[in-house]
């Protein structure tokens, strides 16, 4: 089978999967109770449907299962061994995400269930043994296994609460995602030497789950991530680690809510406060509550996210990777310092949950 034709069926398969899904999942979070009512940091106006996890979840996995059977050639021996782990991790979230969106679970008990899910992942072969050195392009020799577990959760923890935290704003958090796919695909069937056709299947599932949960999401959104946010950072974690590491492609597609991320830790723990506590302090809430329009900060978000990330496709030597991701981290901690300046609305002292 052509590869072209299978990459249309896969994505295809996600895109109808998250077209079907999503809008039951609206009727489904209405008649249920799985509502997101105004106030806190969210300044919707109407209840709105968070059961966002159901159809990516649904539509990813629909995907996978139809890519499985397509005769691609598949050259990595663990590659079921390590799609299994990545399925079984991420039943895990969706199992604690609908008792969260239903019943608020602690902060405490959702890291339970993100530490459950990055050890599955890692008994099934999905874990970071070595990197690229940026200055040579060669790998480093294989760390010690507890060095390897280490690194892997928390990479996979970042990553999930990184999207988490991201997902303030309608369409923010799923649209960043389903440009990071995007590169994850590209990166697999296109520049790697020898493609890795069978392993790109994986992110172009999520590209056509995510694109679909997009079309709903996207401001005005009729429904919300919820806890689909952790899942989507974890099947982004884990994918850029199958099949070979292709994390310095998440560093840039990611590197802005990365760093988000980390200025929040910074600031909040200065200010004495849990890290963890939510607040309207993120970048995307700054720039809402100083007057830009919801879409206007969605798409700044996307140009940017998805401007370095193609300069890891276009960009051949490591040391130039290397200088891009610092260019790009000097760009936002100008910016966040800036931004740090500015009065900061009264608004923004809002919180909701602890979630980010």
């Amino acid at each position: 089978m052509p590869n072209l034709l299978a990459f249309f069926i896969t994505f295809a398969t996600g895109l109808a999967g998250a077209l079907l899904l999503t809008p039951l999942s609206i009727r489904l979070g209405e008649r249920w109770g799985f509502m997101a009512v105004p106030g806190g940091r969210r300044k919707h106006r109407e209840p709105v449907s968070k059961l966002g996890i159901v159809p990516i979840f649904g539509a990813f996995l629909a995907a996978v299962l139809i890519a499985q059977l397509l005769p691609i050639p598949r050259f990595d021996p663990r590659e079921t061994l390590r799609l299994t782990g990545l399925l079984g991790g991420a039943v895990v979230l969706v199992i604690a995400g609908v008792l969260d969106d239903r019943y608020d679970l602690k902060p405490f008990q959702q890291l339970v269930g993100q530490l459950i899910a990055a050890a599955i992942a890692i008994l099934f072969q999905i874990f970071i043994e070595s990197i690229n050195n940026p200055l040579t392009g060669q790998q480093t020799e294989p760390w010690p296994y507890l060095v390897t577990v280490i690194v892997t959760v928390l990479w996979l923890e970042v990553s999930m609460n990184t999207v988490n935290w991201l997902d303030g704003l309608d369409g923010l958090a799923s649209g960043v995602a389903f440009i990071a796919s995007v590169m994850l695909f590209i990166h697999s069937a296109f520049v790697l030497q020898p493609a890795q056709t069978s392993v790109s299947l994986l992110p172009l599932a999520l590209m056509g789950a995510t694109l679909g949960f997009l079309l709903f999401n996207f401001y005005p959104a009729r429904i919300f991530l919820g806890s689909g946010a952790p899942l989507l950072g974890y099947l982004l974690g884990t994918l850029s680690i199958i099949g070979g590491a292709k994390m310095a492609t998440i560093l840039m597609v990611m590197g802005l809510p990365l760093m988000d991320f980390a200025w929040q830790v910074f600031r909040r723990t200065r200010e004495g406060r849990n890290p963890m506590s939510g607040d309207r302090g993120h970048l995307h809430f700054r720039l809402l509550d100083h007057g830009v329009d919801q879409r206007i900060v969605v798409s700044l978000y996307y140009v940017f996210c998805g401007f370095f990330g193609a300069l890891t496709l276009l960009l051949e030597s490591a040391v130039f990777k290397a200088i891009a991701l610092g260019v790009m981290v000097a760009l936002l901690i100008a910016s966040f310092a800036l931004i740090a300046r500015m009065p900061q609305p009264a608004s923004s002292s809002e919180s909701s949950s602890p979630s980010g």
